[in-house]
This record gives structure tokens, C-alpha cells and sequence, in this order.
């Protein structure tokens, strides 16, 4: 086999840090105010590497995360070369152990992001007491790994571990209402897509964590989430469905705040931006959200501003339409229908709504679904003695369903 000559711990380096060709390198430092030739880098990865000038020098250990020394080159004084320089923001100090870490190769990030993957997929089938720990070690071991990428691995990698990250919030905040621990792992999910510079991805977490205030009725602080949501969607081509998404957070917000015509305008608004479409993909890790969701956002400010028929309706069609794996979203749907049904005066339609939630509850856990059943509940005290009330309680308060809503 022919032996491979020139500076193979620059051409390492290199390809750790993701950027596969000596253009993809010439482009990064170009990008970073150095303007070099291809013939440069070709220079560089020879077995007689020149020295580079200092600003080169600079941005390639910035770039790579190794010093001069360990790019394989050799100071023409003989001194050794600072180690590579620190960014102009460092990022906030993050809770999670970082050890000591060898430079990792593209692959680690290309296997971290194809669990990242699994799990987004798998919130959907798998119990939250189950997944949830897998998450948040998965998580860990992405703050472990990203100290031994740089470049575009680094970048990579920092997305995958900000979308990990996004859906534990995720699972804390809606499966296991944990809404403190929610907040405190999204701004954990906010610094890894600050390292990876990925402003859409930033707007999705700050949407998000304005849903924290938003439910406890704070709608001052949960207009100050959803302005920088906007104002990140606004750095990066978002599609139709993210736009219309932020209006839906920021009308579920509005509705829980007592304010349902600013939501119902908000809802419509996401309509036309539906309707209007866009030539922007949808982001692939955006899975939560259709059409037909926003319809669920609309028929639940309906209810809450006691547009009865209007919500059924709206509701009775999202019922129809809701994929065959929107389990949880079923639940929530079945939910307020019930607390429709309450509200105009038929209970026993109502109790058979929250039935029927209670049903699907037992197979795919959403705390967020146990939530709309017990507020059918409460909407049925004046009708508690009656049998079908009873028939409720009796799966409500079931041994199995207390244990479980306790252990989860």
C-alpha cells in the first residue's frame, strides 16, 4: 500500500471537524475573514507545511480546536504557539459533567444525531416514564462529546444534542407536567443551538419556554418568549407550518392569559399563512404540528370563549382528521369536547367524551390529557350522583389510574 505522505494531523483535523475537502476548509476560513487560496491549504497539508500568518493562524485552531503544534505545524522561532483562541461569547456554563475528551471523528456526530432521530419517533408510541431517561442520558452523552468536535462536526452535533434536549422539555413539560424542570432543560437545549448557530432551531425552544408562563396565566412574560421567537424565525427561511405553529403557541398562551379574541386572531392568522404557503421546507425535527393541530388550538379558544357550537364543530373535525398515531393529541380533542358537551348542558355526552380520553390514556400516557379529563370533571359536579358520572370516577380514580398518574 502506498504510504500517505504530507501533514496528515492537519488533513485529520480536518475531517474531524467536518469539513471534508480542502475547498470546504478554504470556505470556513473565508467565512471567518481569512482568504486563502486551495493552493494555500494544499501547501499546509504537505509534508513541508509553511508557517501561516498570524490570522490564519487564529481562526484555523478556532476552526479546528487544536494548537499549531497539533495541526503539524512547526513556529520557524521554535516557540510554541498559544492554544487555540477563545470565541468572542463563550457560551453560559452549562449543568451537565463534561470529562476530559479526545477529538472525535464526523462519524460520532453522524451515529449521535441518528439516536437523536429514534427518539423524536419514538415520543410518539413510547411510554414517557420509559423514554424520558433515555433522553436525558442520550442528552449527556452529546455535553460530553462536544468538547472533541470543532467546525461543521461541532456545529452538527450541538444541533443534535439542542433538539435532544428540546424533546426531554418536552416530555417534562407535557407528559409529566414538570413545568420548572421543563424550563431549566430548555435553556440547556437554547445554549447547545447557540453553538450550533441554528437561529430556527433556537426559535422553536423559546416558543417552547414561553409556554411555561403562558399556562401559569404570565402573559407579560410569555409575550417577551414568543417576540424572541419571532425575532430568531426571522434570521433563518422558516416555513408556512413554523410560522403558523408560533401563532398557535402564542395563542394557546393568549387563551390560557383569559384573552381569547387576541388568540382567535392569532389562529387565523396562521390560517392565511397555511393558506399562503411557502417555498421553505419544514424543519425535520418539527413533528408536532399540522393543519389539523391548529384546528385543535382553535377549538379549544372556542371553548374558552364559550363559542359552544363553533368549538364542536371545529372540534368533531379534528376528531375525523387526527392521524392514527396522535394518540395523545386524541386525548386532548376528546378532552375538550367533553368540556364542551359539560358547558351546554349535556353531561352525559360529556362524561362519555372523558371516557373515552380516560380509554387511550391507559395505552399512550399525556399528562396534558389527564388535565382536560379532570377539568370535565369538575364541569360535572352538579351532576355527580348520576350514574354515568360514577361509571366516570370509577376509571378515573381506579387503582391502576392512580398509581399510574402518581408514578408518572
Amino acid at each position: 500500500m502506498p504510504r500517505i505522505v504530507g501533514n496528515t494531523r492537519l488533513r485529520a483535523a480536518r475531517a474531524a471537524a467536518g469539513y471534508r475537502s480542502q475547498q470546504a476548509l478554504v470556505d470556513a476560513l473565508a467565512h471567518n475573514g481569512v482568504h486563502v487560496s486551495l493552493k494555500q491549504v494544499q501547501r499546509w497539508e504537505s509534508e513541508t507545511p509553511p508557517w501561516p500568518y498570524p490570522d490564519a493562524r487564529r481562526v484555523l485552531q478556532l476552526l479546528l480546536n487544536q494548537t499549531m503544534e497539533q495541526l503539524g505545524f512547526e513556529s520557524p522561532t521554535g516557540g510554541v504557539e498559544p492554544g487555540p483562541p477563545a470565541t468572542q461569547l463563550a457560551p453560559p456554563a452549562r449543568t451537565a459533567i463534561r470529562t476530559p475528551s479526545l477529538m472525535q471523528p464526523a462519524t460520532a456526530t453522524t451515529d449521535y444525531f441518528a439516536v437523536t432521530r429514534a427518539h423524536r419517533h419514538l415520543y410518539w408510541s413510547v411510554a414517557p416514564a420509559v423514554l424520558h431517561p433515555a433522553v436525558t442520558a442520550h442528552a449527556g452523552l452529546g455535553e460530553a462529546l462536544l468538547p472533541g468536535t470543532a467546525g461543521q462536526t461541532r456545529q452538527t452535533l450541538a444541533a443534535a444534542l439542542a433538539e435532544s434536549h428540546l424533546l426531554g422539555g418536552r416530555i417534562e413539560f407535557f407528559d409529566q407536567r414538570a413545568p420548572e424542570r421543563a424550563r431549566d432543560t430548555w435553556v440547556q437545549a437554547l445554549q447547545a443551538a447557540g453553538e450550533a448557530d441554528d437561529p430556527l432551531l433556537g426559535s422553536a425552544i423559546l416558543a417552547h419556554m414561553a409556554f411555561v408562563p403562558g399556562w401559569a396565566g404570565d402573559q407579560p412574560a410569555a409575550a417577551e418568549r414568543m417576540v424572541a421567537a419571532r425575532t430568531y424565525a426571522r434570521r433563518a427561511p422558516a416555513s408556512a407550518e413554523f410560522l403558523a405553529w408560533l401563532d398557535a403557541v402564542e395563542a394557546e398562551c393568549e387563551t390560557r392569559c383569559g384573552n381569547e379574541r387576541t388568540a382567535l386572531n392569532l389562529i387565523a392568522h396562521g390560517e392565511d399563512v397555511l393558506a399562503a404557503g411557502s417555498t421553505h421546507p419544514n424543519p425535520e425535527w418539527m413533528d408536532w404540528f399540522s393543519p389539523i393541530r391548529l384546528a385543535a388550538f382553535k377549538g379549544n379558544t372556542e371553548l374558552s370563549a364559550g363559542r359552544l357550537p363553533q368549538a364542536r364543530e371545529t372540534l368533531l373535525h379534528v376528531l375525523a382528521e387526527l392521524p392514527a398515531d396522535a394518540d395523545k393529541q386524541r386525548t386532548v380533542v376528546l378532552g375538550d369536547l367533553g368540556a364542551v358537551e359539560a358547558a351546554a348542558g349535556r353531561p352525559e355526552d360529556a362524561a362519555a367524551y372523558a371516557l373515552r380520553a380516560l380509554e387511550l390514556l391507559e395505552a399512550h400516557w399525556y399528562a396534558t390529557g389527564l388535565e382536560r379529563v379532570r377539568e370535565v370533571r369538575r364541569a360535572l359536579v352538579p351532576w355527580q350522583h348520576e350514574q354515568y358520572v360514577r361509571d366516570l370516577d370509577d376509571r378515573l380514580y381506579g387503582w391502576g389510574a392512580v398509581v399510574s398518574a402518581l408514578a408518572r
